[in-house]
């Protein structure tokens, strides 16, 4: 399952080798939700550790991730984990990261005037 949030950078981590094939970096995500503020934390695995690296903490980024649980057994006790994989990262809101905006004054209001039109071509033999 593919789930998107936004926030704001609260705090990244070293990048850890957990075991010789398998490094991850977490991070917490500081998510507005009414009155309160969540503080969720996502982990980064293998190659994507690097994809937090242009962000700082505070910067207001915009994630894709997915849920992931397994079960885990160790001395007849059994245990449920609930990791949430971030596999994209992007810049949001007005961070310097951020995908480029439009000039300000550019949208749907900007159409062409009369003077804009190209000249007409009196050799073109086009019907349209």
């Amino acid at each position: 399952m593919a789930y998107e949030a936004e926030g704001r950078l609260y705090k990244k981590f070293d990048t850890a080798q957990v075991t010789d094939s398998f490094k991850k970096r977490e991070f917490v995500l500081e998510i507005e939700d009414g009155a309160y503020t969540q503080l969720i934390k996502f982990q980064l695995t293998q190659n994507n550790c690097d994809k937090l690296e242009p962000f700082n903490e505070g910067d207001t980024i915009k994630i894709n991730f997915s849920l992931r649980g397994r079960e885990y057994t160790k001395e007849g006790r059994t245990s449920y984990f609930t990791n949430l994989d971030a596999w994209r990262v992007e810049g949001a809101g007005n961070n310097a990261n951020a995908p480029a905006q439009p000039a300000a004054g550019a949208g749907l209001n900007d159409f062409p005037k009369a003077d804009d039109a190209p000249a007409i071509d009196a050799n073109d033999d086009l019907p349209f």
